[in-house]
């Protein structure tokens, strides 16, 4: 599978939102997306894309030298095809880029294998958030990588 990454787009916001809404129980709005693309100057979106259709998509803020993953996402038809790994290895080059040397991110207690792949990617567990969701009131873990590339 050849998936390609680029920069996300307004374009591209029919796509996400859709895979958003499929994902995520308290999905982001669509006019969130936009506020990122087009007024938050530290966020920074990419989207994965097979034959020129959304298939996955993460976005991030990268201020001073810390890069904060916001969003990682892969439609439910192509999970399984380590779309969401390439994602993050897309986004940890580009934090890298934009002077990031650490990145950290939170992921629900009970979210197993996107604890995996982060574990996997070389993120470590350094804290919990209890309750942070507010739709399970699932804990978030907090987790850091240090050395970015």
């Amino acid at each position: 599978m050849n998936v390609e990454f680029e920069k996300m787009k307004l374009a591209h916001l029919d796509q996400v939102t859709a895979i958003e809404n499929s994902c995520f129980t308290t999905p982001w709005s669509r006019q969130s997306f936009v506020y990122e693309l087009c007024q938050n100057s530290f966020a920074h979106y990419i989207v994965g894309l097979l034959e020129n259709e959304v298939v996955g998509y993460a976005g991030m803020w990268v201020i001073v030298d810390e890069a904060h993953i916001t969003n990682v996402a892969v439609h439910p038809d192509y999970r399984g095809q380590r779309i969401g790994y390439s994602l993050m290895q897309q986004m940890l080059v580009r934090a890298a880029l934009r002077g990031a040397t650490k990145m950290t991110l939170e992921v629900r207690s009970t979210n197993e294998s996107a604890k995996r792949l982060y574990t996997q990617l070389g993120f470590k567990e350094s804290g919990v958030r209890k309750g942070y969701y507010e739709d399970t009131k699932d804990d978030a873990i907090i987790m850091w990588k240090e050395g970015l590339i």
